[in-house]
């Protein structure tokens, strides 16, 4: 009785995976209606700055030599100790197109950036605005013109993909792979019209909507979070598109260690538990079958016919790598899914370590 009560909800877990997978899969469609904007809408680029004067040298040139034909960029700097100061000023000289916002501390907002990118947001000259941050390189000439041509009048929020750069380590590629999964769950929600999430070095929307919502005042006071708790305040059904033509990427350097990610992960975490009631139920739903489908897996693998087992388990598998292995070859991941079995597993087991860490306790700082 006990181990048909196991079997049945294994067949369950299987079940709802699939079509979840199944489900991510939709993102990948493209619409048949789809309007595309030919009209080259002046563009304020607003780069996040602190303490990223080596950066600024590094990257800041991939924006400078962007193919378009109207854009400023507005370089916020969040009180930077370093020499960045030195390196804005000379920048500014020697380029028109640069606006410098010097953001000091106070006692209400200190360090805080969300107030930092309220004050770029205000002093950029143009309604159309892209985000993006100093440690970040577009891959191509045509990031603008590709996040720009998915306005429409409709149309008022654009989602773009950030990427990680490869490199020669299991935690990169770990990184990689858990921040493609991010992008295929975030832009099949949008796909849908319930937005819930966007990469914050990469996105874009009208000035219109950040006051209209008020900007960040819901959330001001958590230390991180802009862009999916502003996500929550305004994208609706209509107004929130997203862009994954390769030119549109993003790409920057991941953590160097893993006590670095593993860090972020858990004020992501923290930052996720302010989600909308139907997008935290949404991805437990889908962490937590995955949980009990590997376990009572190996559990019946033990107890009952292992070939009915193994003909379920092969099923899953082959949807998801089916699934992710497109997703991996349309979002420029391809190595990837050679190692998927055990990325899943081992993300898994992260997201373990994280509830559990974050429920003996969290920094003062994250509130």
């Amino acid at each position: 009785m006990i181990l048909s009560i196991v079997f049945y909800s294994f067949v369950v877990c299987a079940v709802i995976q699939i079509i979840y997978y199944i489900f991510f899969s939709r993102f990948l469609l493209k619409e048949k209606k789809e309007k595309i904007n030919s009209i080259e809408n002046p563009i304020s680029v607003l780069i996040f700055v602190k303490n990223q004067a080596d950066n600024l040298q590094k990257f800041l040139p991939s924006i400078l030599e962007q193919e378009y034909s109207n854009f400023e960029i507005v370089l916020i700097n969040n009180a930077s100790t370093d020499n960045t100061d030195q390196i804005l000023d000379d920048l500014k000289t020697k380029h028109a197109n640069i606006k410098v916002v010097n953001v000091e501390n106070n006692e209400a907002f200190w360090a805080n950036k969300k107030y930092a990118l309220t004050l770029g947001i205000k002093a950029a000259k143009y309604e159309h605005l892209l985000f993006t941050n100093a440690n970040c390189k577009p891959v191509s000439k045509y990031w603008i013109t590709e996040m720009n041509n998915k306005f429409t009048t409709e149309r008022t929020i654009v989602l773009g993909y950030s990427k990680f750069k490869r490199e020669k380590s299991f935690l990169n590629i770990f990184i990689r792979f858990e921040n493609l999964l991010n992008a295929i769950q975030c832009f099949t929600y949008t796909k849908h019209g319930t937005s819930y999430s966007a990469f914050a070095n990469n996105m874009a929307y009208k000035r219109s909507d950040f006051f209209k919502a008020n900007g960040y005042i819901n959330h001001m006071k958590i230390k991180n979070g802009e862009a999916d708790l502003f996500i929550k305040d305004v994208s609706n059904s209509k107004n929130t598109t997203f862009c994954i033509s390769e030119n549109s990427f993003i790409e920057s350097n991941g953590s160097k260690s893993f006590k670095e990610w593993f860090l972020q992960k858990r004020e992501l975490k923290f930052i996720k538990k302010k989600y909308a009631f139907r997008h935290r139920f949404l991805l437990n739903l889908f962490n937590t079958t995955k949980l009990f489908f590997i376990t009572l897996a190996v559990i019946l693998f033990c107890y009952y016919p292992y070939k009915i087992v193994l003909s379920i388990v092969l099923t899953y598998y082959l949807v998801q790598y089916i699934i992710i292995a497109v997703s991996a070859k349309k979002l420029k991941e391809p190595q990837i899914i050679f190692f998927l079995p055990f990325l899943e597993i081992g993300l898994l087991l992260i997201q373990i370590s994280i509830f559990s860490a974050n429920f003996i306790s969290k920094p003062n700082n994250w509130k």
